[in-house]
């Protein structure tokens, strides 16, 4: 597990929610797209980091 990957990840989260939160107040579509996007780069970082904590988690069993 990288604590820095998650942390970015966190961060880009917020940025996203807070982009598509602003996108509601604007009406900018675009904004609330983008907002969406950074939402779910953060996920992906999320699941990758998941999976090499899997199978670091496997490693050490064996």
């Amino acid at each position: 597990m990288s604590v820095e990957n998650r942390a970015e990840a966190v961060a880009k989260n917020v940025e996203g929610k807070l982009q598509e939160a602003v996108s509601e107040i604007t009406g900018d579509p675009k904004d609330k797209v983008e907002g969406q996007a950074k939402q779910e780069e953060a996920a992906t970082i999320h699941t990758i980091e998941d999976a090499k904590d899997a199978v670091k988690d496997t490693i050490d069993k064996v």
